[in-house]
């Protein structure tokens, strides 16, 4: 499954006053009309509960050159001041679900659709927003950039 190509993304929840962000490789758009999004998380993560209490996520697209962000994130984070998340900078965006300030760029969703896989949800999100926050061709990051290793 590693040799699988996929990219890494940071996945941005919100129930409440709770955030977090999350590092994840599961990502994929499912439909055009309407642009749908799936994200796969694992069902004991914060993230799971998160989405699941709260409905709305975002993917965070991260630029190839900011790689060290991703390992920041493979363990649950608590707010840290009054918009970082392990000191990263961020802000809430259009659903209330986190935004890091340096993500190439972000897709909002309101789930729409959960479906219980194994050991993980899958959580279908309607796109209620998208934006660019870097240049447009910027690289994007792929999990081949680093050495990190999914257990699928």
């Amino acid at each position: 499954m590693w040799k699988m190509p996929t990219g890494l993304f940071v996945i941005g929840s919100r129930a409440g006053d709770r955030r977090n962000l999350m590092t994840a490789n599961l990502v994929v758009q499912v439909s055009h009309d309407p642009k749908l999004v799936a994200v796969s998380v694992e069902k004991d993560a914060v993230t799971n509960t998160l989405i699941s209490e709260g409905g709305v996520f975002t993917v965070n697209i991260i630029d190839r050159e900011d790689r060290a962000i991703v390992r920041k994130f493979t363990k649950p984070v608590e707010q840290d001041g009054e918009h970082t998340l392990n000191g990263f900078a961020f802000h809430d965006g259009r659903t209330g679900a986190p935004v890091l300030d340096q993500a190439l760029a972000v897709v909002e969703c309101e789930v729409r659709n959960t479906v219980e896989l194994g050991s993980h949800t899958l959580f279908v999100g309607e796109v209620v927003d998208a934006a660019f926050q870097k240049p447009e061709d910027t690289e994007v990051l792929r999990m081949e950039d680093t050495r990190m290793n999914y257990g699928g």
